[in-house]
Order: C-alpha cells, then structure tokens, then sequence
C-alpha cells in the first residue's frame, strides 16, 4: 500500500484504540474526530486495524446516543472517501475473505447506519451467499433473531432462507413491523406470513407448542397479549389490505372477524337496543352465511338473550341438527304451531312519513313532506338535480350512507349519496342499474365538489371522500378537487373547545344538553337545534332495494340537519365562541409548530379545570353512591361522612398513553382495561358505553373522546406525570381508599380476579410432565425431596393448623378449583395453558404455594413485591390498627379455597 512505506510497520492499532478512548471518556468528541483522522493515516492496513479497534471497543454506555464504535466507524468512512488508494484490492482474496468474516461479526448488535457503513467499506454483499447464510444461521442460534433478518434483509436473502424459522420469533418478541419488512417485496412471502398468523387464529392453537421450537427464545415483556387471536386478526387484515392478499387464505381469522361481528349485533340489538331488528336480521343473514359453526353460535346466543322461541326460528332456518341445539330448543321446535316457525318481522310497506308524536318530541325533524324528496337515479332526473345545485351561492348540506363492513376487508363503495338544500332534498341512488357507471354522475360529482362558490356543508367528511374514491377507481387516477367545503366536525371541536376555556375565562352561552349520551353529529344537532338525531337505522342494509321510509327519513335528516346547524351558528356565532366567519375555522391554513407548541401548553394548564366541568351528567358513571361521585368528578373534595368506593367499584379503561397507569390501577385492585398500542382511541369509548367504564386518557384524544361517551365519562391526565402520581391523582379524584388487602387481587397480566392455588408437588409433577425439568437430572432428586420435607420451607407461613395462611387479598377476589384444569394439555376450562415456562427451577424449594390466573395462565408466587407497592402507595392506602404490616415481608399472593 503506497500511503505508508513497507518498512514501517505504521502506528500500532492498540495504541490508537486508548487514544480514542481515553477521549471518549473524557467527552471530547470534537478532538476525538480529529485524532481519528490523523491516526487513520498513520496505520500500516488500515482496514484490519480497524477491524482491531471495533472489536474491543465497549458496547452502549448509560447516557450515550451512540457508541465509540460507531463514532470511530463513521469517522474511518469520512477519511477513506478523501484517501481513494485504500482499497480491499491491496489484499489477496484470501485475506479479504477473512476481513469480511470478521466484519461479519460486528453486524450483531448495532445501528442501521453502522451496519450499512460496515457492509459497504468491506463490500460484505460480494461474500459467498453460503457464507452469509451460515452467519445468519449462527446467529439464530445465539438468540439473535432480530439481527439474523435485519442482515438478511441487507444482504436480499429472505427467499433463500426458512421462512417460518425467521418470522415466528420476531411475532413472539413483539416485531411484527420487521417481520413485515423481511416479506416486502416478495409476494410468497406475505402469504406465508398472512398465512402462519391465521394459523395462530385456530381454536386449537397453543402458543406452548410454538415456544417449544424456540425454547431459548427472550420473550417480549407482553408477548402473551400480542398472540391473542383478537390482536392477530387486526394484524391479519391489516396486512391483506397491505399486500392484496386474497382473504380466503385466512379461514381462521374470517371466522373469528364474523364471530365478533355476530357478538356486536347481539351486543347492539338485545342489550344497547340501538338497532331495529329489520337491520340485525339483515346484517346477521349476511354475517353467518352458511357457516354452520357461526349458526350454531347465532342459536346459542338468541337462547340467552331472547327466549327459546326465537332460537327455535332460527335453528329451523339453518336446519341445524338436533346435537348442536342448546337445551330447550328442540322441545320448542316441536311446540310450535306452524304460523310461529318461520321468521316474522314487522310490515314496513305501509310506514308513514311522518312518525309518531312520541318520535317527534324525542328527536329531530326534517321540515319537508315526502314530495320534496327526489331519487335520482337516471341521467334525467340527474339534470333536474345539476340544474337546482350548481348555481352560485347555493348551500349544500352533504352526507353519504355506505354498507357497513361486517367481517368485509375491501373499502367500502358509497350506496347513497344525499345532498339537501333549502326546500328540498335530493338522493343519488348509486345501486340503481347502470347508474353508477354513468359519466355524466362522475362529472356532476367532480364539479360539484370543486366549485368553490357553493358551500358544501359535511361532517367528518374525511371518510367520505375515501369512499367516494373506493367506488370510482378514477377518482384515484385523477384526484378529486374540493373547493368549497365546510366541516362542521371542525365547528363542532371549536365548540368543544370553548366549553373547556369557559371554566378559566368564565361563563358563556353555551347549549349544553345535560346528561347527553349523544356523540358526533348527532351530538353537536343536540347542543345547537335542542334534540338529537335518530340513529337507529345508521347501520341499515344501503345497498337493499326499496329503501325503507325510516331509512329514507334517517338519510334525509343527515344530510338536511347540517342546513340547520349552520343555519343557527352563523345567526350567532359568538354566543357558542365561534368566529364571525365559519369558514375561517377550516380555512386550511396549518399551524406553526410554534402555535403547535403553545396549544400543547395550553392544554395541560386546563387539564385541572376540564374535571370541573365534567359534572353535568356524571351520575351516568356506574359506580354507587352517584351523588358522591358526581361531586368528585365535578373536581370537589370528598365530604366528611360520604362513603369511600372500594378499588372494585372503579371500572376504567386506559387510553394506549396511559398503560403505566393502568397497571398501578390493576396492581390496587381496580377493574381496568387497558388498550393496546395498535387500537384507535375510539376504542376507549365503545368500551367506556358497552361496560360502563369511565375513560382515562391523555392529550389530544380526550377531545374525541369525551364528546362520544357524554358528561363525566371520561377524565384527563397529566402526560408529563410519572404512573405512580397519575394513579395517586385518579384514586384521590374517585375518593377510592384502597387497602393491604386489595393488592394483587387481580392479575397484573389480563385484569382477571380468578386464581386457583397449586402446591409445589403438583407444581413440580407438571413441570417435569412438561419437560421444563428434564435438563435438571441431579437436581430432580433435590426437588423430590423438597416436595418430601415441605415443612421444612413453611415456617413462616405455616398456621398453626399446618396449612398456609390465607392471602391477605383472599376475600377481595374469586377462587376456583384445581380439579377444573385439564391435566392433559394444562389448560383451563376458558382454553388458557399454565405459563409453565415462567416458573424458575430454584424457586421449587422455598415457594409452598403457585397462584395461576385462570384467564391468562399467568404462575404467580411470594416474593418483595408486595411491599414495594405498599411504599409506593402508603399515601392513599387504608391501613387499619390491625394490619401490622411489614414492607421487607413478603407477602403470599394466593390460597386456594
């Protein structure tokens, strides 16, 4: 090499390596680059050198971004750019080989940016594929699976390589999103990945038998909640709609999406009574289909919440054989007379249209007669609607109705598109024959939207305007314009808004409804026109011919409400703090991250006021003692005498932000369900409405949030406060005394509050039956005879009746029996396997007693943690004369009864 002579061996890699790191612990990066550049110069082979130096480099230190071999790393890369003649050409293929097996070792445990540096500098891709193949083999076998696809991805070699082998350990360690890049690009592949999580979908799967193959495998913190087949089947059709997977290759996922779907028409029908049971039947008919194992499930759930006469109905429609019927149903069959065995729905030919008074006190109402309603579903009748909407300074008010997606995966197709003006109102009837592919539809639609001198009222409109695209595919290949177009979800949080500041800035004129359940658009016509709309037919079959009158009523109030709304805000706009100017509101100017940035700040300043105002309608919370709790909600401390709530009696569900806090909660004893990371916020309020929970959240969210589930249903928390506070701050607020007993009363892991006891022989007979101790050959005999002398570990749990004392929280929960679990499969009755895997083999000889959660599986036992909480939470705790507790005493966490 030219840049040293041959006779001078050059400056000893070693002594350049404490050069660097004698600056490196010293912080001074700035002359560690420049000593790097001028040691790199004076090296007799560079590239070796280098290869030296990383290698015995430390790894990350504590409050370091970056290590000092990355530093070095992007250094040598600077220096070889401006000193061309170092090149790999110098060695001999020999020699090059071995640098590049080297460098190979370093790419275990580092940065994208490091790894590619290293990959280019020593041209690792003109490696042998059988050699970078063997080194990814090695380095699953060390564990490293991250790593071992990370470099496969680098290198192109996911085809070459198992699949399978590949993907199960990153799904278990919680890296899907890697997992999806290895796929990306190769369509197999995204089946195969589509495919093996579907597989994970079927009621007999077991997680254990997978674990099995990786029995080294460091599991994620949460590994057990990311394989449950609820969050798979999100992943599953997320990733079907990524790929454009054909879904009949995900049967187990289908099926589980109709079977929730089946739920949540039962869910809304015979308990929220929110949907006519023209629709259910609709919707239902198309869910179950002809899936006997879904009608089976359909019977059973009719059995429980209608009666046996109805599941009688509906058996005979499938003709489900007489073993599959619950009890009951097959004496009913016979029972019925003939005229009762069919399906009977109410006669809506002859619906008025104008409802009854009852309906008319309780809900908005459009101010037309039927006349001046129009279907527009020819090109004539297209024209008389073109001649009436595109004129200058007319004001549209814009809705669309699509068929709801019940277990579907493609984008749904707009079925009715409504557009009302002043005195009438028109109904573009996309399912009508042919008149959907009519140019002249798609040239109204596109004129329409982009003209800017006629205001196009919405709400949410966002959704609309995707499925607008989904049903004419060349609104994707030219997008279309809008000009013009109001938002009134936009007026609607500006309102909202307003609300929270009044508490600070002081009284306004605000129409709130107290005790409102209402969200959305039907909310804000509550809160400006005084009644709410009817939404009962909002999950109507759009795409069926005729549309019944109330649906055609419900389409027209949607679409007409909007006139209204704008109509009353624009008259005074300053008594709901709006601007004189609506339009302004959705003006599309963006922020500045400075505006940005002072919102954020404005936001945690009214956190404290926004509880103030969360009194109206805080007795929906269903908790007891409602006028205690309402006051609390209201901000107010509790009164002398007023009757404190147990930790049972609260019932929340955190937001994704405030999982931290969700697990203190659950650590007390609270009833709380938490989100994960991949749910929408939207989520916290479906919950918040099906269980009666109170919503816990953080943040932006909570404007969403509180509008959807109504008054002192939903309270905001300090982001920047630790978990530990923000519980302190949540039990205060609820005035929730919790005691000693209630911790750990229900499981850390699933929010259940069953748990069943097992003794350390059993323990141990399971473990060896499982194979977790087949590894311990001379410390088997050891555990025999532990399990032998048990007395010996008990002396300071033992009462005096030889048996361990009960838990302190043993009264708090529930507790079921051993014989329940399935010895065969370790499984209890709800299908969850005993997280054997979990239990060290040390612990055997001093732990009497295992707490398993029947739920989730998760093997509980005594240790320090008790009285880690109890510190943690001496302040809101209430400890009696008699709980002489010790924080250094470790607590038993369950007995069996």
């Amino acid at each position: 090499m030219s840049h040293t002579p041959p006779e001078d061996k050059g400056l000893d890699p070693l002594v350049l390596r404490d050069q660097l790191f004698g600056l490196w612990n010293q912080n001074h990066l700035q002359v560690l680059h420049l000593a790097a550049i001028q040691g790199f110069s004076k090296l007799a082979e560079p590239h070796e050198a280098l290869l030296t130096i990383l290698e015995s480099c430390p790894g990350k230190q504590k409050g370091r971004s970056h290590t000092l071999g990355y530093h070095i790393l992007m250094d040598f890369q600077a220096w070889i750019k401006e000193h061309p003649q170092v090149s790999l050409s110098s060695f001999s293929v020999h020699k090059v080989v071995g640098l590049q097996r080297r460098a190979l070792d370093l790419l275990t445990d580092t940065q994208p940016t490091f790894v590619e540096c290293l990959i280019d500098i020593y041209k690792l891709r003109s490696l042998d594929p059988s050699i970078l193949r063997l080194h990814i083999v090695k380095l699953q076998a060390l564990n490293c699976y991250k790593e071992a696809v990370t470099l496969s991805i680098n290198f192109g070699l996911q085809t070459e390589l198992k699949a399978e082998e590949m993907l199960v350990p990153l799904v278990l360690q919680d890296k899907l999103p890697l997992a999806e890049s290895f796929v990306k690009g190769h369509s197999h592949l995204q089946q195969q990945l589509v495919m093996l999580l579907d597989s994970w979908c079927h009621p007999q799967f077991r997680v254990e038998d997978i674990r099995k193959q990786f029995p080294r495998l460091s599991l994620s913190k949460h590994y057990s909640a990311q394989v449950q087949p609820k969050i798979i089947t999100r992943h599953i059709f997320r990733l079907i709609e990524k790929f454009k997977i054909d879904q009949s290759l995900c049967p187990n996922a289908l099926h589980k999406r109709r079977l929730d779907c089946l739920r949540y028409l039962m869910f809304k029908t015979f308990v929220e009574k929110t949907m006519t049971e023209e629709n259910w039947t609709d919707h239902v008919q198309y869910v179950v289909a002809d899936d006997l194992q879904l009608q089976v499930h359909l019977v059973e759930m009719l059995a429980k919440h209608c009666g046996l006469q109805k599941a009688s109905q509906w058996s005979l429609k499938y003709n489900i054989p007489k073993n599959r019927l619950p009890p009951g149903v097959w004496e009913t069959q016979q029972s019925l007379p003939p005229d009762l065995q069919q399906i009977c729905l109410n006669d809506m030919t002859h619906e008025e249209w104008v409802p009854p008074q009852s309906h008319c006190q309780r809900f908005y109402q459009v101010p037309l007669a039927k006349d001046k309603v129009h279907f527009v579903d020819t090109t004539e009748t297209l024209h008389r609607c073109r001649s009436i909407l595109l004129k200058e300074g007319v004001v549209v008010g814009v809705d669309m109705e699509w068929q709801p997606t019940f277990g579907r995966v493609a984008a749904q197709k707009v079925a009715l598109i409504q557009l009302a003006v002043l005195d009438q109102v028109f109904l573009l009837d996309l399912c009508a024959g042919g008149f959907c592919e009519q140019p002249d539809l798609v040239a109204f639609i596109r004129t329409l939207f982009s003209e800017r001198n006629i205001l196009k009222l919405g709400y949410s409109m966002t959704g609309d305007l995707k499925c607008l695209t989904a049903t004419w595919p060349e609104l994707s290949e030219e997008p279309l314009k809008t000009e013009g177009l109001l938002d009134l979800l936009k007026v609607h949080q500006k309102i909202q808004c307003g609300r929270i500041n009044q508490v600070q800035d002081g009284p306004r004129e605000v129409l709130v409804c107290e005790n409102s359940a209402e969200k959305g658009l039907s909310l804000l016509v509550q809160q400006v026109l005084g009644k709410p709309l009817d939404k009962t037919e909002q999950m109507s079959n759009w795409e069926r011919r005729p549309l019944r009158i109330s649906q055609i009523r419900y389409a027209v109030a949607d679409a007409y409400c909007l006139l209204d709304v704008y109509s009353t805000l624009s008259s005074n706009p300053a008594s709901f703090g709006l601007p004189a100017d609506l339009r302004s509101i959705t003006s599309g100017q963006s922020k500045t991250s400075k505006e940005k940035k002072q919102k954020v700040k404005r936001d945690k300043k009214t956190a404290q006021a926004i509880g103030q105002e969360e009194c109206q309608g805080a007795q929906r919370v269903s908790l007891p003692h409602s006028d205690t709790v309402k006051g609390l909600l209201c901000g107010e401390s509790p009164s002398e005498g007023s009757p404190p709530l147990t930790p049972q009696q609260l019932r929340v569900v955190c937001d994704n932000m405030l999982q931290g806090l969700g697990r203190y909660l659950r650590c007390l004893g609270v009833d709380v369900v938490m989100l994960e990371n991949t749910d929408d916020h939207r989520v916290a309020a479906k919950l918040a409405q099906a269980e009666g929970r109170v919503i816990l959240t953080c943040g932006q969210p909570f404007q969403t949030l509180r509008s959807q589930v109504g008054e002192g249903r939903c309270l905001s928390l300090d982001c920047s406060e630790k978990a530990r506070d923000q519980a302190v701050r949540v039990l205060k607020h609820f005035n929730v005394q919790p005691t000693p007993s209630d911790i750990f009363s229900r499981c850390q892991a699933c929010n259940s509050d069953q748990y069943v006891a097992i003794p350390r022989a059993d323990m141990v007979a399971m473990l060896k039956e499982k194979g977790f101790l087949q590894d311990h050959n001379n410390t088997g005999h050891m555990f025999e005879n532990s399990c032998q002398q048990e007395e010996l570990w008990l002396d300071d749990t033992l009462t005096p009746s030889g048996t361990p004392e009960p838990p302190r929280y043993a009264t708090q929960c529930r507790w079921a029996s051993l014989s329940g679990l399935d010895r065969d499969t370790m499984t209890f009755p709800g299908g969850s396997a005993i997280q054997l895997h979990t239990v060290p083999p040390a612990l055997l000889q001093r732990i009497p007693l295992f707490y398993v959660c029947t739920r989730c599986g998760k093997v509980f036992w005594e240790g320090s943690h008790f009285g880690r909480v109890l510190s943690l939470f001496q302040e809101v705790l209430l400890i009696a004369d008699d709980d002489s507790i010790s924080a250094a005493r470790p607590l038993t966490l369950a007995q069996n009864k």
